[in-house]
């Protein structure tokens, strides 16, 4: 299988936008991510894929808690600075945007569409990836603006 026309179709798989934040003893960190979703919903949990590579990897595996924030429309910004493209690491990518905690001390993006407050309870590895297997505790609806996604390598807003 060659790696780039995987790439290339994986691009043409429209995904929603999210930021992946945790807080704790190793610190407080974030990244971008489209690789989310739901397992099941009794008892409520979500599955996040984290490159293991990911300068913020150690912090999430060390905290066990995170939290997805599904971003909305006019949050590219925020996007891109998690994403590594402002030049920002670790606690500095915070400045950007207003936060919130909820229950495990995970920053809550104000301003996200809808927030999952986690506990990380397993974590597998595939390939260069950790598949974070995360136990939803607190949930935060916030504004109803239309939501962020990733389809052919550009943000896009779903109404």
């Amino acid at each position: 299988m060659d790696r780039q026309n995987f790439r290339n179709a994986m691009s043409r798989l429209a995904a929603a936008v999210n930021v992946i934040t945790t807080d704790g003893a190793a610190g407080r960190s974030g990244f971008t991510a489209s690789a989310v979703c739901s397992v099941t919903d009794d008892p409520p949990t979500l599955l996040v894929c984290m490159n293991r590579g990911n300068s913020n990897a150690d912090a999430f595996l060390a905290n066990r808690v995170l939290c997805v924030n599904v971003l909305g429309a006019g949050a590219e910004e925020i996007s891109n600075t998690f994403a590594g493209q402002r030049g920002l690491e670790g606690a500095d990518r915070f400045t950007v945007g207003e936060w919130l905690h909820l229950e495990t001390g995970a920053p809550v993006l104000q301003s996200a569409a809808a927030a999952f407050d986690c506990d990380i309870v397993e974590v597998a590895e595939q390939g260069t990836h950790a598949v974070l297997f995360a136990r939803v505790r607190a949930v935060r609806l916030g504004p109803d603006s239309g939501g962020l996604v990733y389809f052919q390598r550009r943000y896009h807003v779903v109404a």
